[in-house]
């Protein structure tokens, strides 16, 4: 075989394995291009002033896989970290407060076995909070919504409102409590109150807005409130002849389906990696009943 033929077949072999060679050792995803990947569709500008940013880990590790879950505890970190999830996406905080300040905690014992778990099996997470609930529509709303099935029943108009058909409070909570696996729901109101407007505010609801929600609807449904607060307000409201109710979720179950729809959507545009959605058991129990 001549030289010039020899070199030609050498250049066409190398070009037709070329791209090949290249699609098998394609640059990994990285933590930072998935955080950049969410701003730019979560459908609003970035703040300046935000809880949503790289908790731990760097902008350049590999990832090779994502766990989306409500509360970044050290239960759903080793559970991340068994199924070789390496990037958390957590709503809530990992250190305790809600901006992720670790200098109250930064020699305690918990907290140092739990930043020491997340280096030692080399996990990020992102604090991803304040523009899920910013986007339009609301992350966390939207998956609460259909994690109940309330979707036909909210007003375009306040996404927090909805009219159902007339019930009781009592069938009312019932359902609310069937349908997200509660343990220890709390209720505050006369459980045959007649119902057909439920205002829903999910997560933490403080006395104001909570007295404007209520004076919208039969029933206001929070996660959390202060008792000496807004539960105090509501008993004093029936008590003066008002025809109210409000039933109290627990923070994680008043949430956790809207970063499982969180999930579903972060699929969307991160198709490089598994996106896990990883539920927690609520952490409160009554006595009687059975402990996982």
């Amino acid at each position: 075989m001549s030289t010039t033929r020899r070199h030609f077949l050498k250049t066409s072999l190398a070009l037709t394995a070329a791209p090949l060679f290249k699609s098998g050792n394609a640059p990994a995803i990285t933590t930072g291009q998935i955080i950049d990947r969410i701003k730019a569709n979560v459908g609003i500008p970035w703040r300046e002033q935000t809880v949503d940013n790289l908790i731990a880990g760097t902008r350049e590790q590999e990832v090779k896989g994502i766990a989306v879950v409500m509360m970044a505890t050290l239960e759903m970190l080793r559970r991340a970290a068994d199924r070789k999830l390496n990037l958390v996406i957590t709503h809530e905080p990992t250190f305790f407060s809600h901006q992720d300040r670790i200098e109250p905690v930064q020699q305690d014992p918990v907290f140092l076995e739990k930043r020491a778990f997340i280096e030692q099996r080399g996990l990020s997470v992102f604090h991803f909070h304040d523009h899920w609930h910013g986007r339009k529509p609301d992350g966390i709303a939207t998956g609460m919504m259909r994690e109940l099935g309330w979707d036909k029943y909210v007003y375009p108009e306040q996404p927090k409102l909805f009219t159902f058909e007339p019930t009781t409070l009592a069938r009312l909570a019932q359902s609310i409590e069937s349908k997200l696996k509660i343990r220890t729901m709390r209720v505050v109101g006369d459980p045959e109150l007649p119902v057909r407007r439920v205002l829903a505010s999910w997560g933490n609801v403080s006395l104001n807005p909570g007295i404007t929600y209520l004076a919208q609807a039969d029933v206001l449904v929070v996660g959390e409130t202060h008792e000496w607060e807004l539960v105090e307000y509501v008993q004093d409201a029936i008590a003066s002849g008002q025809k109210k109710a409000l039933i109290v979720l627990g923070p994680l179950v008043s949430e956790q389906a809207g970063m499982k729809y969180c999930a579903e959507w972060l699929r969307g545009f991160v198709p490089e990696v598994p996106v896990e959605f990883l539920t927690a058991d609520e952490p409160f129990w009554r006595p009687g009943q059975p402990v996982k």
